[in-house]
């Protein structure tokens, strides 16, 4: 039988990314978490991280236990909330896609306002890959993010495709369509989190259009205000507006995007889709209007 409390120092290495700051969050010495480590692979059978001079990985094994322990710390949580006769508050963990807009982000949070929604929700801002292995560790429920490869089996909300960003008072503001060579003259920012930066670079490096980059940033909203003061250009996913900043399309630059909702591998699928998180989703991120 395992003891409660070494899947809580388990849990924490993989929520706070290595001994020590684990311990903290367990109010123990490093030591004793390490040997409580220890004792759970002994009675596991197998090694459940794998150490190195840089930082510590899950093994194999340890995923595949990873989310058991969290469906098994949930039971004790809500075992120990009915026992205290306090109501257990569900916390949804989701995760969002770092280039999408936040004002669609505001739209979701108003319509699970509008519907009185009890659960407790928080969420987790990251770019997609760091997206995709919170929910294989399971330190997310579910992500709002890009639906390709592995992750196509997800509830897709919109698809729309990628156009140029511009102040409104820009020489070549007034064409629906520019041409890449048109742009050879132009200053680029660089948006950091953007998942089409090397194809991007490539699209203009084919066209011999090789700009200076003014800016480079990890924040959408930073990247279009500087666009709205006429810093430079970008290229961007369609749904980002702004006063100010408009969007001409880039000619033969036919690349798309589909944003959906992906379950990690722990979580209860059906239950999460039946979610007031999800249906806000649906509502709000999934209308017509949205889609390219």
């Amino acid at each position: 039988m395992i003891d409660r409390y070494l899947l809580r120092y388990f849990l924490a290495v993989i929520d706070r990314g290595n001994f020590s700051r684990a311990a903290e969050a367990c109010s123990v010495s490093q030591p004793t978490l390490s040997v409580g480590i220890a004792k759970l692979e002994r009675e596991l059978g197998q090694q459940m991280f794998r150490r190195t001079n840089r930082r510590i990985e899950l093994t194999e094994a340890g995923a595949r236990f990873a989310a058991s322990a969290r469906r098994i710390e949930a039971e004790f949580l809500i075992a120990e909330r009915t026992v205290q006769e306090s109501p257990a508050r569900a916390t949804f963990r989701l995760g969002v896609l770092a280039t999408i807009p936040t004002t669609l982000i505001e739209d979701f949070l108003v319509e699970l306002r509008r519907q009185s929604s009890t659960t407790r929700l928080e969420i987790v801002e990251a770019g997609e890959r760091d997206l995709n292995e919170r929910l294989g560790r399971g330190r997310i429920d579910a992500a709002v993010t890009l639906l390709r490869g592995d992750r196509s089996s997800g509830i897709p909300l919109f698809s729309e495709g990628y156009s140029l960003a511009m102040a409104a008072d820009h020489p070549l503001a007034h064409l629906s369509v520019i041409a890449p060579e048109q742009l050879a003259d132009n200053v680029m920012i660089v948006r950091r989190h953007c998942e089409l930066l090397s194809e991007t670079s490539r699209y203009f490096t084919a066209h011999g259009v090789r700009p200076f980059f003014a800016a480079r940033t990890t924040s959408e909203d930073r990247a279009l205000a500087l666009v709205r003061r006429g810093l430079g250009v970008t290229v961007m996913p369609d749904s980002f507006r702004h006063p100010g900043v408009v969007r001409p399309a880039l000619a033969d630059f036919g690349f798309t995007r589909t944003i959906g909702v992906v379950f990690a591998p722990h979580a209860d699928a059906g239950e999460i889709e039946r979610s007031d998180v999800v249906q806000a989703l649906r509502q709000t991120l999934g209308t017509p209007a949205m889609v390219g």
